[in-house]
């Protein structure tokens, strides 16, 4: 006799649920307070894929950790870690295209208890738009 499982299978949420719900559980910062975190020793980092790093350019001293090698490299635990993943309190904002999934992103870095974790409202677009600074890549 097999068990039902199904009883115990999480309710599906749509995508827009979702981000709501991970977004609930911190703070996330425009274009300007995220330039000002870094000023103050934050760590930056885009999680966009190549192609769009080459066409739209590079936040200056921001970190590139494509999204898949994220949780990998930013563990301060983890023996794969940046140099920069120097502990559990640094402030990191994660800067996408456009601002969703960074929120993702940042949900799977708190639970790896980088409580500082961030993301930047409207993502690289939003930094561009505000006139912060753009390197060519």
């Amino acid at each position: 006799m097999s068990e039902n499982r199904s009883t115990d299978a999480p309710v599906p949420v749509g995508i827009d649920e979702l981000l709501e719900r991970v977004r609930a559980g911190y703070d996330r910062i425009d274009p300007r307070e995220a330039a000002a975190a870094a000023e103050a020793g934050a760590l930056l980092v885009d999680i966009r894929y190549a192609a769009l790093r080459d066409r739209d350019g590079l936040i200056p001293g921001a970190l590139v950790v494509e999204r898949n090698e994220l949780e990998w490299r930013l563990d301060p635990r983890g023996s794969h870690r940046a140099p920069e993943a120097v502990g559990h309190d640094l402030q990191v904002v994660i800067i996408c295209n456009e601002g969703y999934a960074s929120s993702l992103a940042v949900a799977s870095l708190r639970q790896l208890g980088l409580h500082r974790a961030t993301d930047l409202i409207g993502g690289f677009q939003a930094w561009r738009a505000a006139g912060l600074p753009v390197a060519s890549t």
